[in-house]
């Protein structure tokens, strides 16, 4: 190896151009060999191990496991001298805009706003800004004014173009009182279609929407694998001023005594029982059942098929897995994740994991 060769963030999902680091497997000056692990990245769709091409030692790490890396993005190099420097990184800074919001961009970003006329406050704030980032906005600003959309009380954008959102899109059709504008999604090209809906752009066109009057959004990304993503583009429609409205599919049942909150998916064939309180931002899926009396707090997850019986807690942002059974009176804690098929008995702690296809508690055998 005769130069220093880059390690670069490959790119997972094509709805989603960012990713998680969630294990890194080599220290800073290492030798690694050809197909050896580096790391572990991990989007709301997907999982995949990034290893190394070649030989060499690794240099520059540039990531801790938590971070949140672009699709493209240096993560380190693999060079044959262990004392080799890497070129300084674009690092981002946080500087505060003229309305007073904080902006973590980096130095060619601002010097790129700056050469195109982009306005600093038009920018997501909790993102990592960059030069590509700043120059799809402004190819994307022009022809957003130039798009003849018919906006009133009871339009609305999609948020997410992927799996879950092709899933509202049909919910939304079949309960027939929003009319779809349009999807903003960050991995998707402007005049792209998802089922016949056009892709208006990303998270900087909330504002521009807003200011043309549009009033309700719908949260579109499931964050399975990942529910802080969910989280965050409720806090970005929230930000924007957007009414995130609940969406009930014409096929469900909700009982009347059942109080659903701002934000609540309720798909085809779910059942919603008597006086069950369901928190901002909630998903419950396909077939899902949930008996009297549950609650369950903002932004949890019940997926297709699940059962939980009467007086059931999921807590915030847990994840019930896909035909899971959860006995009556049984509590799930804040993020925990409950996967396929399991059979849950007891409490299940806050960060819990149950594995798929497992009975919860396991089994005590005495000896």
């Amino acid at each position: 190896m005769s130069a220093a060769f880059e390690v670069r963030a490959p790119l997972l999902n094509p709805n989603e151009r960012e990713a998680q680091l969630v294990a890194l497997h080599v220290s800073e000056g290492m030798s690694i060999s050809a197909n050896d692990l580096i790391c572990t990245l991990e989007t709301t769709k997907s999982t995949a191990d990034v290893v190394a091409d070649r030989d060499g030692y690794v240099v520059g790490i540039r990531t801790e496991v938590g971070d949140r890396v672009v699709a493209g993005e240096v993560l380190c190099w693999l060079v044959d001298d262990p004392k080799w420097k890497p070129p300084a990184a674009h690092e981002a800074t946080s500087i505060k805009t003229a309305s007073g919001n904080n902006l973590r961009i980096t130095e060619p970003a601002i010097v790129l706003a700056k050469e195109l006329d982009v306005d600093l406050d038009a920018l997501q704030g909790d993102e990592w800004i960059t030069a590509d980032v700043v120059r799809r906005y402004a190819q994307r600003e022009a022809p957003l004014e130039m798009l003849d959309l018919d906006i009133d009380s009871k339009s609305l954008v999609v948020y997410g173009g992927g799996g879950h959102g092709k899933a509202l899109i049909d919910l939304i059709r079949a309960l027939g009182t929003y009319t779809i504008v349009g999807i903003l999604d960050d991995g998707l090209d402007l005049g792209d279609q998802v089922m016949g809906v056009p892709i208006l752009g990303g998270a900087e066109m909330l504002d521009p929407l807003k200011a043309r009057g549009l009033g309700h959004a719908v949260n579109a990304v499931g964050g399975i694998g990942d529910m802080q993503s969910r989280v965050r583009v409720f806090e970005k429609l929230r930000q924007a001023g957007f009414v995130c409205p609940a969406l009930v599919h014409p096929t469900a049942f909700v009982e009347v005594s059942a109080k659903l909150a701002e934000g609540v998916q309720v798909f085809p064939h779910a059942y919603v029982g008597s006086e069950v309180e369901i928190g901002f931002g909630v998903i419950v899926n396909t077939a899902a059942v949930v008996s009297h009396d549950c609650r369950l707090a903002d932004y949890a997850n019940v997926a297709p098929g699940a059962m939980l019986a009467g007086g059931v807690e999921i807590g915030a942002r847990a994840l019930i897995g896909m035909g899971t059974t959860i006995n009556l009176n049984v509590t799930i804690g804040d993020d925990a994740r409950v996967g396929n098929s399991a059979v849950v008995k007891a409490e299940v702690p806050a960060a819990g994991i149950v594995r798929a296809g497992t009975i919860w508690p396991a089994a005590q055998h005495g000896g």
